[in-house]
Protein backbone atom coordinates (compact mmCIF):
# COMPACT_ATOMS: atom_id res chain seq x y z
CA UNK A 1 0.00 0.00 0.00
CA UNK A 2 2.80 2.43 0.87
CA UNK A 3 4.48 1.76 -2.49
CA UNK A 4 1.20 2.39 -4.31
CA UNK A 5 0.61 5.64 -2.48
CA UNK A 6 4.18 6.73 -3.17
CA UNK A 7 3.81 5.99 -6.88
CA UNK A 8 0.54 7.92 -7.03
CA UNK A 9 2.11 10.87 -5.26
CA UNK A 10 5.11 10.82 -7.58
CA UNK A 11 2.85 10.74 -10.61
CA UNK A 12 0.77 13.64 -9.33
CA UNK A 13 3.90 15.65 -8.56
CA UNK A 14 5.33 15.06 -12.02
CA UNK A 15 2.15 16.21 -13.71
CA UNK A 16 2.59 19.68 -12.33
CA UNK A 17 5.81 20.28 -14.26
CA UNK A 18 5.91 17.53 -16.87
CA UNK A 19 5.93 19.48 -20.08
CA UNK A 20 4.69 22.69 -21.59
CA UNK A 21 3.96 21.02 -24.92
CA UNK A 22 0.39 20.85 -26.17
CA UNK A 23 1.02 17.44 -27.77
CA UNK A 24 3.63 14.80 -26.96
CA UNK A 25 4.60 12.86 -30.07
CA UNK A 26 5.47 9.18 -29.67
CA UNK A 27 7.67 7.64 -32.35
CA UNK A 28 7.32 3.97 -33.29
CA UNK A 29 8.15 1.72 -36.22
CA UNK A 30 4.77 0.07 -36.86
CA UNK A 31 6.40 -3.06 -38.30
CA UNK A 32 7.19 -5.20 -35.26
CA UNK A 33 4.31 -7.29 -33.93
CA UNK A 34 3.29 -7.78 -31.22
CA UNK A 35 5.05 -4.61 -30.00
CA UNK A 36 3.78 -2.22 -32.69
CA UNK A 37 2.21 -2.89 -36.10
CA UNK A 38 -0.49 -1.87 -38.56
CA UNK A 39 -3.70 -3.90 -38.26
CA UNK A 40 -4.45 -5.35 -41.70
CA UNK A 41 -8.21 -5.14 -41.17
CA UNK A 42 -8.42 -1.55 -39.96
CA UNK A 43 -5.21 0.04 -41.21
CA UNK A 44 -4.71 1.38 -37.69
CA UNK A 45 -1.57 1.32 -35.58
CA UNK A 46 -1.88 -1.24 -32.79
CA UNK A 47 0.11 -3.55 -30.54
CA UNK A 48 1.32 -3.87 -26.97
CA UNK A 49 3.24 -0.60 -27.00
CA UNK A 50 0.45 1.35 -28.66
CA UNK A 51 -2.02 0.25 -26.01
CA UNK A 52 0.46 0.84 -23.19
CA UNK A 53 1.56 4.21 -24.56
CA UNK A 54 -2.03 5.44 -24.71
CA UNK A 55 -2.57 4.36 -21.09
CA UNK A 56 0.64 6.07 -19.95
CA UNK A 57 -0.36 9.31 -21.65
CA UNK A 58 -3.79 9.16 -20.02
CA UNK A 59 -2.27 8.50 -16.60
CA UNK A 60 0.13 11.41 -17.07
CA UNK A 61 -2.56 13.81 -18.30
CA UNK A 62 -0.78 14.22 -21.64
CA UNK A 63 -2.24 14.58 -25.11
CA UNK A 64 -0.22 12.23 -27.29
CA UNK A 65 -0.08 11.35 -30.95
CA UNK A 66 1.77 8.54 -32.72
CA UNK A 67 4.36 9.05 -35.44
CA UNK A 68 5.73 6.15 -37.52
CA UNK A 69 9.39 6.24 -38.49
CA UNK A 70 11.86 3.85 -40.14
CA UNK A 71 13.94 1.99 -37.58
CA UNK A 72 17.29 3.09 -39.04
CA UNK A 73 16.59 6.76 -38.30
CA UNK A 74 14.38 6.41 -35.24
CA UNK A 75 17.03 7.66 -32.76
CA UNK A 76 18.47 10.44 -34.97
CA UNK A 77 14.97 11.77 -35.64
CA UNK A 78 14.16 11.77 -31.92
CA UNK A 79 17.28 13.81 -31.26
CA UNK A 80 16.37 16.12 -34.16
CA UNK A 81 12.90 16.78 -32.69
CA UNK A 82 10.65 14.85 -35.08
CA UNK A 83 8.93 13.39 -32.01
CA UNK A 84 9.42 13.47 -28.26
CA UNK A 85 9.74 9.83 -27.19
CA UNK A 86 10.32 6.41 -28.73
CA UNK A 87 8.21 3.33 -28.02
CA UNK A 88 9.44 0.76 -30.52
CA UNK A 89 10.54 -2.41 -28.77
CA UNK A 90 13.86 -0.71 -28.07
CA UNK A 91 16.26 -2.51 -25.77
CA UNK A 92 18.03 -0.37 -23.20
CA UNK A 93 21.76 -0.62 -23.89
CA UNK A 94 24.86 1.31 -22.86
CA UNK A 95 25.58 2.24 -26.48
CA UNK A 96 22.12 3.83 -26.87
CA UNK A 97 22.45 5.61 -23.51
CA UNK A 98 25.29 7.59 -25.09
CA UNK A 99 22.78 9.15 -27.52
CA UNK A 100 19.45 9.23 -25.64
CA UNK A 101 17.99 8.65 -22.18
CA UNK A 102 15.61 5.86 -21.21
CA UNK A 103 12.71 5.57 -18.83
CA UNK A 104 12.58 2.63 -16.47
CA UNK A 105 11.77 -0.57 -18.39
CA UNK A 106 8.18 -1.52 -19.12
CA UNK A 107 9.18 -4.99 -20.30
CA UNK A 108 11.84 -7.39 -19.11
CA UNK A 109 14.70 -8.13 -21.49
CA UNK A 110 13.41 -10.27 -24.36
CA UNK A 111 15.26 -13.42 -25.43
CA UNK A 112 16.62 -13.36 -28.96
CA UNK A 113 16.62 -16.54 -31.03
CA UNK A 114 17.98 -17.92 -34.29
CA UNK A 115 15.43 -19.05 -36.85
CA UNK A 116 16.27 -21.04 -39.99
CA UNK A 117 14.81 -23.41 -42.54
CA UNK A 118 14.18 -26.91 -41.22
CA UNK A 119 17.29 -29.07 -41.58
CA UNK A 120 19.76 -26.19 -41.24
CA UNK A 121 22.85 -27.24 -39.32
CA UNK A 122 23.40 -25.45 -36.02
CA UNK A 123 26.96 -24.65 -37.10
CA UNK A 124 25.66 -21.74 -39.20
CA UNK A 125 25.31 -19.75 -35.97
CA UNK A 126 29.09 -19.52 -35.76
CA UNK A 127 30.24 -19.77 -39.37
CA UNK A 128 27.24 -19.02 -41.59
CA UNK A 129 25.51 -15.89 -42.90
CA UNK A 130 23.09 -14.45 -40.35
CA UNK A 131 20.43 -11.82 -41.01
CA UNK A 132 19.49 -9.13 -38.50
CA UNK A 133 17.65 -5.85 -38.69
CA UNK A 134 20.15 -3.01 -38.89
CA UNK A 135 20.97 -0.98 -35.77
CA UNK A 136 19.53 -3.61 -33.42
CA UNK A 137 21.08 -5.40 -30.47
CA UNK A 138 20.83 -8.59 -32.52
CA UNK A 139 23.01 -7.10 -35.26
CA UNK A 140 25.57 -6.28 -32.59
CA UNK A 141 25.44 -9.81 -31.21
CA UNK A 142 26.06 -11.34 -34.64
CA UNK A 143 28.88 -8.86 -35.33
CA UNK A 144 30.64 -10.12 -32.21
CA UNK A 145 30.75 -13.70 -33.57
CA UNK A 146 32.62 -15.30 -36.45
CA UNK A 147 29.43 -15.49 -38.51
CA UNK A 148 28.86 -13.11 -41.42
CA UNK A 149 26.29 -10.42 -40.61
CA UNK A 150 23.87 -9.31 -43.30
CA UNK A 151 21.74 -6.35 -42.18
CA UNK A 152 18.28 -5.43 -43.47
CA UNK A 153 16.19 -2.28 -42.96
CA UNK A 154 12.99 -4.01 -41.80
CA UNK A 155 12.26 -7.16 -39.77
CA UNK A 156 10.14 -8.62 -42.58
CA UNK A 157 13.15 -8.34 -44.90
CA UNK A 158 15.12 -10.63 -42.59
CA UNK A 159 12.39 -13.28 -42.82
CA UNK A 160 12.34 -13.06 -46.61
CA UNK A 161 16.13 -13.49 -46.66
CA UNK A 162 15.82 -16.79 -44.79
CA UNK A 163 12.98 -18.06 -46.99
CA UNK A 164 14.74 -17.25 -50.27
CA UNK A 165 18.06 -18.72 -49.13
CA UNK A 166 19.92 -15.42 -49.07
CA UNK A 167 21.05 -16.13 -45.49
CA UNK A 168 21.37 -19.23 -43.33
CA UNK A 169 19.40 -17.91 -40.37
CA UNK A 170 18.01 -14.78 -38.73
CA UNK A 171 18.56 -13.52 -35.19
CA UNK A 172 15.68 -11.49 -33.76
CA UNK A 173 13.38 -11.24 -30.76
CA UNK A 174 11.96 -14.71 -30.18
CA UNK A 175 8.51 -13.17 -29.66
CA UNK A 176 8.63 -11.68 -33.16
CA UNK A 177 9.84 -14.91 -34.77
CA UNK A 178 7.50 -17.31 -32.94
CA UNK A 179 4.43 -16.74 -35.19
CA UNK A 180 6.52 -17.40 -38.31
CA UNK A 181 7.72 -20.70 -36.84
CA UNK A 182 4.25 -21.81 -35.71
CA UNK A 183 2.60 -20.84 -39.01
CA UNK A 184 5.24 -22.43 -41.25
CA UNK A 185 4.11 -26.03 -40.84
CA UNK A 186 7.62 -27.09 -39.87
CA UNK A 187 9.40 -25.22 -42.67
CA UNK A 188 10.91 -22.73 -40.20
CA UNK A 189 12.46 -23.78 -36.88
CA UNK A 190 14.43 -22.31 -34.01
CA UNK A 191 18.05 -23.45 -33.80
CA UNK A 192 20.66 -23.08 -31.08
CA UNK A 193 20.26 -21.40 -27.72
CA UNK A 194 18.37 -18.18 -27.05
CA UNK A 195 20.31 -15.16 -25.78
CA UNK A 196 19.00 -12.25 -23.72
CA UNK A 197 20.64 -8.90 -24.49
CA UNK A 198 20.06 -5.47 -22.97
CA UNK A 199 18.50 -4.22 -19.75
CA UNK A 200 14.87 -4.52 -20.74
CA UNK A 201 12.73 -2.38 -23.02
CA UNK A 202 11.88 1.23 -22.23
CA UNK A 203 10.88 4.55 -23.73
CA UNK A 204 13.66 6.60 -25.28
CA UNK A 205 13.69 10.38 -24.77
CA UNK A 206 16.15 13.16 -25.48
CA UNK A 207 18.78 13.49 -22.76
CA UNK A 208 17.67 17.08 -22.13
CA UNK A 209 14.01 16.14 -21.55
CA UNK A 210 14.41 15.24 -17.89
CA UNK A 211 10.90 16.37 -16.89
CA UNK A 212 9.21 14.33 -19.62
CA UNK A 213 11.27 11.31 -18.64
CA UNK A 214 10.27 11.74 -14.98
CA UNK A 215 6.61 12.02 -15.99
CA UNK A 216 6.69 8.79 -17.96
CA UNK A 217 8.70 7.06 -15.21
CA UNK A 218 5.95 7.90 -12.75
CA UNK A 219 3.24 6.68 -15.15
CA UNK A 220 5.13 3.42 -15.77
CA UNK A 221 5.51 2.92 -12.04
CA UNK A 222 1.77 3.42 -11.59
CA UNK A 223 0.84 0.72 -14.14
CA UNK A 224 3.31 -1.64 -12.51
CA UNK A 225 1.88 -1.00 -9.07
CA UNK A 226 -1.79 -1.60 -9.93
CA UNK A 227 -1.22 -4.63 -12.17
CA UNK A 228 -2.21 -2.94 -15.43
CA UNK A 229 1.20 -3.55 -17.01
CA UNK A 230 1.29 -7.24 -16.06
CA UNK A 231 -2.17 -7.71 -17.55
CA UNK A 232 -1.05 -6.17 -20.84
CA UNK A 233 2.15 -8.23 -20.90
CA UNK A 234 0.26 -11.47 -20.36
CA UNK A 235 -2.39 -10.65 -22.96
CA UNK A 236 0.09 -9.66 -25.67
CA UNK A 237 2.95 -12.09 -24.93
CA UNK A 238 1.36 -15.06 -23.20
CA UNK A 239 1.37 -16.71 -19.81
CA UNK A 240 5.12 -17.37 -19.83
CA UNK A 241 6.03 -13.69 -20.09
CA UNK A 242 8.12 -12.50 -17.09
CA UNK A 243 6.09 -10.04 -15.04
CA UNK A 244 6.89 -7.20 -12.63
CA UNK A 245 6.58 -7.67 -8.86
Amino acid sequence: MKKTLFAAAALALSLGSATAQDVVRLGTEGLYPPFNFIDDATGELTGFEIELGNILCERAGLTCEWVTNDWDTIIPNLVAGSYDAIMAGMSITDARREMIAFTEPYKRASPSAYMALEGTDISVITDGVIAAQSNTVQAGLVADTDATLLEFPTPDDTISAVLNGEVDAVLADREFLAPFVSDSGGTLVFIGEAVTPGDGIGMGVRQSDTELRATFDAAIESVKEDGTLNELLTRWFGEDEPLFD
